[in-house]
């Protein structure tokens, strides 16, 4: 078959509906509510290079930084065999943050590796300090079990021995089980469809549409860099604090477009923090790659090819390429969104049409686990917010945006799985900024606890308000507050407490930025 137009299109959809397939898989098997119900997983496809040729519509955070986890994988084993999976969730081979446990497997046809598939799964727990896996940490090892790509399946073969160590380092054992089970089964689909197309295809022909998508997605993202005036722009933001203290610590990201080429530079940015927002390279690669699909007008495929234009440049040492075994949790989820925000502020100044105000800039992360007197009990998940409005109009409300892609929970499935009740759970009416668009409002959540239990809360724009662009006003910021013995005390965006049963916590997330003056 020749690659041309038509075929180059049917492929397109033909690898992605792999993905796509194993994510719905993903989610049917799953026990946990944060993989079943808010579907924070991501799945995707590669070729014997490990480069990435199509993803599933998960979550950008995972998806951009995921090509490092496989190439770790790759250097760490000189040989893939039939049957073979690979785990791992280390943040300096290729993760981000210790929760997010990616598999990935060969798929071989006539003798030869041909491609690989991979998934990645914020599981709810995976040890560490605190319920949850999000502490408030000073080291990797407080954040939960390092993983390395270790084999857990060896041709066929279950590696039980891995598996019992990763599940007895989880408050949750028996979902974790499930969860884990249920990322295998996924990939046992992407296997199946992957050598149902080269049994129908040819192998080479696959082999051929793979790298014609690659060169593809290269050419469509220079086009988009083209269509960007040369120059430099420069812009900073800062984050609010480490989860030790609340300070400023400053993104500084330097844009250079330079025809179909860019550079993006974060020297001058912040040095390694003593606290948990530290990101590893491959989140803040993932993150401006994000910036710069966001200007597309068209749907390209996301794959290797679409990060070959882009080079991002993170100095050593600094809190955006920290060195081990600095703590990183949420520069995973809060760091991230800092990073779109800084990169988007200084892509608005070339095109102040088209680029949106900031939007909520946080996950707002909430973890609590305990003892109901007969099981132990943890749950996580992330809020959504209010949308950045643009010159197309005003900004979404009550959604997550940027580097994550997950849904709110139900407020069923979360008080059906734990012990806990949701008593108020609304749009902030408001809360966006004020402009010829408006920002989306943000989210007000408040849970009471019917158990003992231990909380932790990482959020930001907590102190630094989301901004407006072309004279629109910033949105509101977001506020923490625990009731406790009916007592109301705001807390600041990263906090952590042993609470008791009756007692309340409420999360207000953060408006989107407004558009354009009155």
């Amino acid at each position: 078959m020749p690659v041309d137009a038509i075929s180059l299109e049917v492929f397109k959809n033909l690898f992605a509906a792999v993905a796509e397939e194993m994510g719905v898989t993903l989610r049917r098997a799953s026990f946990s509510p944060n993989i079943r119900e808010r579907l924070d997983f991501s799945c995707a496809v590669f070729d014997a290079e490990a480069r990435m040729i199509a993803q599933a519509a998960h979550i950008p955070v995972h998806l951009g930084s995921m090509p490092a986890s496989v190439a770790a994988a790759v250097a760490e084993f000189e040989e893939f065999f039939p049957g073979d999976l690979v785990a791992l969730n280390d943040p300096y081979r290729g993760g981000t943050h210790l929760p997010d446990i990616t598999m990935i497997s060969p798929i071989f046809a006539g003798g030869d590796l041909r491609y690989f598939v991979a998934s990645r799964a914020h599981h709810a727990d995976v040890g560490g300090m605190t319920p949850g896996s999000a502490p408030l940490s000073t080291e990797l090892y407080q954040e939960g079990i390092i993983i390395p790509p270790v084999k857990l399946r060896l041709s066929g073969w279950m590696n039980d021995g891995a598996m019992d160590l990763i599940v007895a380092n989880s408050r949750n054992p028996a979902e974790r089980v499930g969860d884990l089970e249920a990322q295998m089964a996924a990939h046992r689909i992407g296997e199946e469809r992957l050598l149902d197309m080269m049994v129908e295809h040819g192998v080479e022909t696959t082999i051929e549409h793979a790298a014609a998508l690659l060169d593809y997605s290269r050419r469509m993202t220079q086009a988009i860099i083209a269509s960007i005036p040369d120059g430099v722009y420069r812009f900073s933001d800062a984050m609010e604090g480490d989860g030790q203290a609340e300070f400023e610590i400053p993104i500084q990201a330097q844009v250079e477009v330079r025809g179909e080429e860019m550079t993006v530079d974060f020297s001058g940015s912040a040095p390694q923090a003593p606290g948990n927002v530290n990101a590893v390279p491959a989140i803040v690669r993932s993150a401006t790659w994000y910036c710069v699909r966001t200007l597309a007008e068209e749907d390209i495929p996301v794959n290797h090819g679409c990060f070959q234009p882009v080079d991002v440049i993170t100095p050593a040492g600094s809190f955006l390429n920290p060195r081990f075994p600095a703590a990183v949790v949420v520069g995973n989820t809060e760091t991230s969104q800092r990073i779109v925000d800084t990169v988007l502020g200084a892509l608005a100044q070339a095109l102040p049409e088209l680029v949106p105000a900031a939007s909520l800039g946080t996950m707002n992360n909430f973890a609590v686990g305990g003892f109901d007197g007969e099981r132990q009990f943890v749950y996580y998940e992330t809020l959504g917010g209010g949308h950045g409005a643009s010159s197309q109009g005003d900004g979404l409300s009550g959604r997550h945006c940027h580097m994550t892609n997950t849904l709110n929970t139900p407020v069923e499935a979360l008080e059906y799985s734990l012990p806990m009740r949701v008593l108020r759970y609304h749009l902030r009416d408001g809360s966006g900024g004020a402009g010829q668009h408006r920002g989306g409002d943000g989210i007000t959540r408040e849970y009471e606890l019917l158990a003992p239990a231990t909380i932790t809360i990482n959020s930001e724009r907590r102190l630094r308000a989301p901004y407006g662009i072309n004279g629109g006003e910033p949105g509101a910021r977001g506020v923490n507050t625990i009731v406790c013995g009916g007592v109301a005390a705001i807390v600041g965006g990263k906090h952590s407490a042993h609470i008791q049963p009756g007692d309340r916590v409420i999360i207000e997330t953060p408006g989107g930025g407004g558009w354009g003056g009155n």
